[in-house]
């Protein structure tokens, strides 16, 4: 084992200066390569990979990541548990900017993503009704309140498409259904862990309000990459104060969440399949 806890950095977050004994990794996946090289090192003398979502320098646009090489990656490492820090837009008057939700459910209105390791001859259906690992993400609002960061508990996470934003209408209708926050990234990194078993949690910063709101217009692109820059800050330091806290052992479900989603009998599994899953099913072979 590499690492035990996976951070994702997103928009605005490239690197954690924080991370000591900081060395790179360049892992190769059955799915391709992962957005960057993982790095690698020690936070509060835990184990921790980081992996700049979108790349260093922000090259890659939601729709372009390759979602499952990047959890692969962090599985191969030997993470068990992954943080994820991702840029939001407010759908709600009571979310401001600066601030972080933790959100407990996911909305996918995703159109093109892959989302599943399987397939190819392997049925599995996993358990999604609560996306998130409450022992995670309880030691990821206990941090917020450490770091002196205000934090919400709870909420709905609507991810887009993308890479454009929403239309007033779309927004105004995401609204109506009661969504919180809207990213474009973390409903199929969420399932993608669960599917390899390990604990997720997403730290939602707030940049803006979505262009529902009245004042849209008022804010400017140089507003929204200082609220980034602040939000990345405030994150680094959540995530200092997350590893220190977060627990030796799991007691979660999240690392058995394939003993009993896997449908397809053992023996028809096609041997290519078996080997390029190993990682993932092998225990349950």
């Amino acid at each position: 084992m590499e690492a035990e806890i996976g951070i994702v950095g997103g928009s605005g977050l490239y690197s954690m200066e924080q991370l000591q004994d900081a060395s790179e990794v360049d892992i190769q996946t059955p799915w391709g390569n992962p957005s960057d090289n993982y790095l690698l090192g020690t936070l509060g003398g835990r184990r921790v990979a980081f992996l700049a979502r979108h790349g260093r320098g922000h090259r890659i646009m939601p729709s372009e990541l390759n979602f499952r090489a990047n959890i692969y990656g962090f599985k191969k490492l030997g993470v068990t548990r992954v943080i994820s820090i991702s840029a939001v837009g407010s759908l709600k008057q009571e979310h401001r900017p600066l601030e972080f939700i933790i959100p407990d459910q996911f909305y996918d209105h995703t159109k093109r993503r892959v989302s599943t390791f399987f397939g190819d001859g392997v049925a599995v259906h996993i358990s999604f009704a609560d996306p998130v690992c409450p022992e995670l993400t309880k030691a990821v609002y206990g941090a917020c309140q450490a770091a002196g960061v205000v934090a919400k508990l709870g909420g709905t996470y609507i991810c887009i498409e993308g890479p454009n934003f929403s239309t007033q209408a779309e927004s105004r209708l995401y609204r109506s259904w009661g969504m919180d926050v809207i990213g474009m990234t973390n409903v199929t990194e969420a399932k993608l862990a669960r599917e390899a078993e390990l604990c997720y949690a997403t730290v939602a910063m707030v940049t803006d309000y979505d262009v529902w709101h009245p004042e849209h217009d008022t804010v400017t692109v140089a507003q929204i990459v200082e609220n980034l820059l602040k939000n990345a800050a405030n994150a680094c330091q959540v995530v200092v104060q997350a590893v220190e806290r977060m627990p030796r052992r799991r007691a979660c479900k999240c690392g058995s969440a394939l003993e009993h989603a896997i449908i397809t009998d053992r023996a028809q599994i096609p041997p290519a399949a078996r080997q390029k899953l190993e990682l993932l099913i092998g225990k349950y072979l």
